[in-house]
């Protein structure tokens, strides 16, 4: 007798194209967010360097992060918005799920359904983390490959610029975890008898920590950091490169 062909589990089907929902959001978001924050802090880092080449201080840095991140932030929050709904839809009971077909499908409906300035909920937090992320991103970045060139152990390549941004990954994690949770849970709220859930980012952490304890707000810490740890090495390298191509074929032609 034939073996019976095996049959794909519902679950795992489920399991597979939630994954999957939100990936045309979380590729807007970062055309939109990622790019503009890397833009504006290249350019202003670029305006703050001396004209004998000395690079701005550790504190001017984590300002021109803090000015990158929180325009980034606000440019990037529909499709925030849009990347946070689509990829809770599958864990919604399904009479509330929303089917969002796409990032542009989702942007559209949300428009026409609850007002465009629904696509700017939780920009507030949300520009609050870009903040803090890019303070410590960025600049910490910048510190370290500048603290790494100083040691005279390393040149200005790839091997330099991976150690910055493993450091980076690890000072970036610890700072935005706790305003992350702020932030998922302000734009994924529900309304509650015609009230938002929460009232601002302070009532979520004081809830977090009083039903779950402080060091809560770093639970996941490792996994956190085993995901922003290679996308911050994979950014900066990138970052990098094309700056050097951009100086090397469009600045010195």
């Amino acid at each position: 007798m034939a073996d019976a062909k095996p049959k794909t589990s519902p679950k795992a089907i489920k399991f597979l194209f939630g994954g999957l929902a939100g990936l045309s959001a979380g590729l807007l978001r970062q055309a939109t967010y990622t790019t503009t924050r890397l833009g504006i802090y290249t350019i202003l880092f670029e305006k703050m360097t001396s004209s004998d080449g000395r690079p701005p201080n550790f504190f001017l840095k984590a300002l021109i992060g803090m000015t990158a991140g929180a325009i980034g932030a606000f440019v990037g929050t529909p499709a925030e918005v849009a990347l946070i709904r689509m990829t809770a839809d599958g864990r919604l009971p399904a009479e509330q799920r929303r089917g969002y077909k796409n990032v542009f499908n989702a942007l559209v409906r949300i428009t026409k359904e609850e007002g465009v300035t629904t696509l700017w909920r939780g920009c507030i937090p949300t520009m609050a983390r870009a903040v803090v992320v890019n303070a410590a991103q960025l600049a910490s970045y910048s510190q370290s490959k500048q603290a790494l060139l100083d040691s005279g152990y390393f040149r200005d390549d790839i091997l330099c610029h991976f150690c910055a941004s493993m450091i980076s990954g690890l000072v970036t994690t610890a700072a935005s975890m706790p305003v992350d949770i702020v932030k998922t849970r302000i734009q994924n709220m529900k309304m509650i008898d015609g009230k938002p859930e929460y009232k601002n980012g302070l009532e979520v952490l004081v809830r977090v920590v009083g039903k779950e304890g402080f060091f809560s707000l770093w639970k996941g810490f490792t996994p956190y950091y085993a995901r922003l740890g290679p996308h911050t090495v994979l950014t900066f390298i990138f970052l990098e490169q094309m700056n050097r191509l951009y100086k090397t074929y469009v600045l010195d032609v």
